[in-house]
């Protein structure tokens, strides 16, 4: 599928502002989701504390992808979006303990690894410049379907 810039992406989650962390979505299917971002990087990122983001906020992003790949399979099938809540996260590796120090672009790859009626699954991987930052796995709960912004 086609690029996809940052205000589609702002059109697709309820995430706003510094707060929607993907610049990009460089390549989609039905499957999988491959993003890119450089917010963490930017002074004003909301996650910061301490002058300082933390790894353990690549979760955050890891949801956020997938939360992307919702809305572009809905706005794919021309289905309304429907909202999601983070329930559980399972494997979770994170392999360095700050990100804002990278000077790399971060990338993400979300895969749907199971899919019911109102929850999804999937297996998220986040790099920079080509290493391992971030493994896991998360769920989510599908609520009521919503037009999109």
């Amino acid at each position: 599928m086609s690029r996809i810039d940052r205000s589609a992406i702002l059109a697709m989650i309820p995430h706003q502002g510094a707060m929607c962390l993907w610049d990009g979505v460089d390549d989609w299917d039905a499957d999988r989701v491959c993003l890119r971002s450089a917010s963490h990087r930017d002074p004003d990122n909301p996650l910061r504390s301490a002058g300082q983001l933390r790894a353990l906020h690549l979760c955050e992003y890891g949801a956020q992808a997938m939360a992307v790949h919702g809305g572009l399979r809905a706005r794919e099938g021309g289905a309304p979006v429907r909202p999601g809540m983070l329930v559980a996260l399972r494997g979770m590796q994170l392999h360095v303990a700050r990100i804002d120090d990278l000077v790399g672009d971060l990338t993400c790859v979300a895969e749907v690894l199971v899919e019911a009626g109102d929850s999804q699954q999937y297996a998220f991987r986040i790099e920079c410049d080509g290493v391992l930052l971030a493994e896991g796995r998360a769920a989510v709960m599908l609520g009521a379907a919503q037009d999109a912004a």
